[in-house]
C-alpha cells in the first residue's frame, strides 16, 4: 500500500479516488491477471484500486479489527462461511443498503450469504467436490463408471478394484474443517440434517465411510489426509476414486494416465449435495455512506457480464449465474460435470444455521475421527457430536 499520505494508512481507501479490496489470494502477485481484473474495475468505476491479499484466517480477523476502528476496506472479498461470522459482528452491509444486485444469482449459492433473511454479498464463483476417477484401472477391474449410481453400485465398484489388486478411494477425513467439507457430500447424501447429527441417515454416512476402511477399500491414511495428500495418494495410480475439488483440474491434466470425474451418488442415486467453497464479495460498513455508490460499481465490475467470466476464469470457479455457467461449459466440456455439482451444492452456513454451523462442523469431524480409528461406534460417535454441538 502507498505510504505517501498518512490518511491513506489510517483508513484505507479514505484518500480521494483510491478504494482498498483486501481479498483471501496472497498467492496472486501484483503482476497477476486477478489483480488486473481489480484494477480495471478501478478504472472502469474512475478511481484508483489498492489491493491486499491475506489467507483467509488472517483476513477474517483483520476485517473485524478494522470495523473496530471505523477503518474497514471499501469492497471485502471473503469465504463464503465467514459471511455469517462478519454479519453477525455489524461489519457488512446488506446488498439492500448498497443497492447490489443479486437477481441472476443461483438461488443455492446465494443462499450461503444469507442471514436473517438479508443477503450480504454477492458470489464471486463457486467449487464443489466430486469424484475423479481413475479410466484405466477401472477398465481392468471390470467396473463400467456409468453403472456407479449410488453408494451400493460405488461400493460394489471399490470391492472389485480390490480385488483386482489395487485400492479403491481415497478422500480427507482429517480432523479440521477439510474433514467436515468433505464428508458434507455422504452426510447429506444420506438425508440428514446438520441439526440432527445422530440420526439414522447420519449414522448410515459414517459408516459407508468406516466399513470401507474396514474393508480396505479407503487407506487408513484418510484420518489424516488433507485434500492435497489425498490427491497426491490418487496421483500415484493405485487409486480407483479420489474424492476431490474443482481446483485440481490442473493438476489433473498432469496425471501420468487418463481420468474422468462423476458427481458424488446420494444413497439411493443422484447427485448428492455437496458443500459449495468460494467467496463473497461485500460492502463492509462505512461511516462515509457516500463511498458505497462506486464500492457498487466495483463489485458489479467482477460479478456481472463478460468480467464475471473473467474473474472465474482466473480464479478456476465456477460461475454463480447459469448464462455464464453456459460459457464456460461451452468453452471447456470437460466443466459440465462441476457445473452439474454446483447446481446441486449447497451452503455449510444454509438452512438459518449461520454462525452456529462451527459449533456443529467441528463435533462433526471429531465422530468422523473417532469412528475412523475405531475409538467408537459411528452411532455413539454421533451421538456425542450431537450433545456437544447442543451444548455450544
Amino acid at each position: 500500500m502507498l505510504t505517501a499520505c498518512s490518511s491513506n494508512e489510517e483508513k484505507p481507501g479514505d484518500s480521494g479516488g483510491t478504494y482498498a479490496i483486501w481479498d483471501p489470494y496472497p498467492q496472486f502477485a501484483d503482476d497477476s491477471d486477478w489483480v488486473k481484473l481489480l484494477k480495471e474495475c478501478g478504472t472502469a468505476a474512475g478511481v484508483t484500486v489498492e489491493r491486499t491479499g491475506y489467507d483467509t484466517t488472517d483476513l477474517t480477523n483483520k476485517a473485524l479489527l478494522a470495523a473496530q476502528q471505523d477503518n474497514s476496506p471499501d469492497v471485502l472479498i471473503v469465504d463464503n462461511p465467514v459471511i455469517s461470522t462478519l454479519a453477525e459482528a455489524g461489519v457488512l452491509t446488506t446488498t439492500e443498503d448498497t443497492k447490489l444486485d443479486t437477481s441472476s444469482m443461483e438461488a443455492n449459492l446465494l443462499g450461503a450469504g444469507q442471514a436473517g433473511g438479508k443477503t450480504f454479498g454477492v458470489p464471486i464463483g463457486a467449487n464443489t467436490l466430486a469424484l475423479y476417477y481413475n479410466k484405466d484401472l477401472l477398465a481392468k477391474a471390470g467396473v463400467d463408471v456409468a453403472t456407479v449410481k449410488d453408494w451400493p453400485s460405488l461400493t460394489a465398484a471399490l470391492a472389485k478394484v480390490k480385488a483386482g489388486g489395487k485400492k479403491g478411494i481415497t478422500f480427507s477425513a482429517i480432523g479440521t474443517e477439510e474433514g467436515s467439507f468433505q464428508f458434507l457430500p455422504w452426510f447429506w447424501g444420506s438425508g440428514a440434517q446438520l441439526t440432527a447429527l445422530d440420526s439414522p441417515q447420519a449414522v448410515a454416512a459414517l459408516t459407508l465411510w468406516n466399513d470401507w476402511l474396514k474393508q480396505g477399500y479407503a487407506p487408513n491414511s484418510v484420518i489424516n489426509n488433507t485434500q492435497t495428500t489425498s490427491w497426491q495418494e490418487f496421483a500415484s495410480g493405485d487409486y480407483a476414486f479420489s474424492e476431490n475439488g474443482t481446483w485440481q483440474l490442473a493438476n489433473a491434466e498432469k496425471l501420468g494416465f487418463e481420468y474422468g470425474i462423476i458427481p458424488i451418488p446420494g444413497v439411493s442415486g443422484g447427485t448428492a449435495p455437496a458443500p459449495t467453497g468460494g467467496e463473497f464479495v461485500s460492502i463492509p460498513v462505512q461511516s462515509d455512506t457516500g463511498r458505497y455508490a462506486t464500492s457498487e460499481k466495483l463489485v458489479a465490475c467482477l460479478t456481472s457480464g463478460d468480467k464475471l467470466l473473467a474473474t472465474d476464469t482466473t480464479l478456476s470457479y465456477i460461475a454463480p449465474v447459469a448464462a455464464v455457467q453456459a460459457k464456460q461449459v461451452e468453452a471447456n466440456p470437460a466443466l459440465k460435470v462441476w457445473v452439474d455439482a454446483v447446481k446441486a451444492a449447497k451452503g455449510r452456513t444454509g438452512d438459518n444455521l449461520g454462525t452456529k454451523y462451527p459449533k456443529i462442523s467441528e463435533p462433526l469431524w471429531t465422530a468422523v475421527q473417532a469412528a475412523l480409528s475405531g475409538s467408537k461406534t459411528p452411532q455413539a460417535a454421533l451421538a456425542a457430536a450431537q450433545t456437544a454441538a447442543g451444548a455450544k
